[in-house]
């Protein structure tokens, strides 16, 4: 009898430690994570600088954004409203990969000097994209990295403060806030957690004005500071592969070159007009950072499509400037009455859609 209690007493010992042991992910994602005296400009700094730290993990991006968007776009608006899961091994900038995961298989993305490759693996399919100035966003755009230090790059001194710190995948992550200064923007603040040992952005959440829930939060589940082979981010199309050439960015660029261009002024909704090397002159884009508004003529079959959603969203706005309609942060105005249709969007607020509406109507030669 005492032998059977001492190996009961064991063998609890042993269920014990193994219970522990599995527990152990989720009690260090509980502990405590320490701050420091970092300022929002020295973290600020460490994040812009670790482009090249080399890592792999798992990201998830979690979006909330119904976007109205033509049948061409559909991918570009499942991205920015469901759940997306990504697994990255990352080289630098122009050497990384990243492959999303869904209940119907994995795609993969593997970045070079040049563009990238796409290739679906259920079916065996490869697509070459190549760099262009308004290409449209793909998975690896939303990675925290990618997005905070876009964001960041663009950023005030004076938008930026420190939040506490946390812990994110595991490791200690300092908070540093962006609230953007410009008033028609419609984004209240973007939430970063930057990692504490090598800078790498951890997650990014963006909040709208009004709002308690992210527009968008994208963040690391799991990172791995070790450094990936060249091999794994290296793609060579298989034998046998379909192959296309990526023509989604040509649905607005593309339409934009062939249109007859409005005119457009020097500032708009009170942001300044940027030139982006290389895009159709027809597209006037305005603002910095998190907050961007843009113009663009649009071929009627997408203007078509714009006022079809407007026409089913209760909240849709219809007045003398146009047809306005947002999805979270991000606002969208079908512009009324001009002879080329243009729609201006961009995370500003409804009534900054309507101030530019205005301005470019007093620039028509009829008005």
């Amino acid at each position: 009898m005492a032998g059977g209690n001492g190996a009961g007493r064991r063998w609890a010992l042993v269920v014990s430690v193994v219970a522990v042991l599995a527990a152990l992910p989720a009690l260090v994602g509980a502990w405590p994570a320490a701050d420091d005296n970092r300022s929002a400009a020295e973290l600020r700094a460490s994040a812009l600088a670790s482009a090249d730290v080399q890592f792999s993990g798992f990201a998830e991006s979690s979006g909330g954004l119904a976007l109205p968007v033509a049948d061409q776009l559909n991918s570009l608006a499942d991205l920015f409203s469901d759940r997306t899961e990504m697994r990255v091994w990352w080289r630098g900038p122009a050497d990384n990969r990243v492959d999303v995961v869904t209940a119907g298989g994995e795609t993969g993305t593997y970045r070079d000097e040049g563009g990238s490759w796409t290739w679906q693996y259920e079916a065996n399919r490869v697509t070459r994209t190549e760099d262009a100035p308004l290409a449209l966003p793909a998975p690896p755009d939303l990675l925290p990295p990618t997005l905070a230090r876009r964001l960041l790059s663009e950023a005030e001194p004076g938008e930026l403060s420190r939040i506490g710190a946390d812990r994110v995948a595991g490791r200690v992550a300092l908070g540093l806030q962006l609230t953007p200064a410009a008033i028609a923007s419609s984004v209240d603040r973007v939430e970063m957690s930057v990692d504490a040992e090598t800078g790498v952005p951890l997650r990014v959440r963006v909040f709208g004005k009004g709002t308690d829930n992210p527009a968008l939060d994208t963040r690391f589940v799991d990172l791995d500071p070790t450094p990936p082979s060249a091999e794994t981010t290296t793609f060579n199309p298989p034998r046998g592969a379909s192959r296309d050439v990526d023509g989604t960015l040509g649905v607005l660029q593309n339409a934009a070159s062939q249109l007859p261009p409005v005119p457009l002024p020097d500032t708009l909704a009170g942001l300044p007009r940027r030139t982006l090397e290389g895009s159709p002159v027809a597209i006037g884009i305005y603002g910095r950072g998190i907050t961007v508004l843009a113009v663009v003529p649009v071929p009627r079959g997408v203007a078509r499509d714009l006022r079809g959603a407007a026409a089913g969203d209760p909240n849709a706005v219809t007045d003398d400037p146009g047809t306005r309609l947002t999805a979270g942060p991000l606002g969208i105005l079908l512009v009324a009455g001009t002879q080329t249709q243009s729609v201006i969007l961009g995370t500003v607020t409804l009534e900054a859609l309507a101030h530019a509406a205005a301005e470019l109507a007093a620039l028509q030669p009829d008005s």
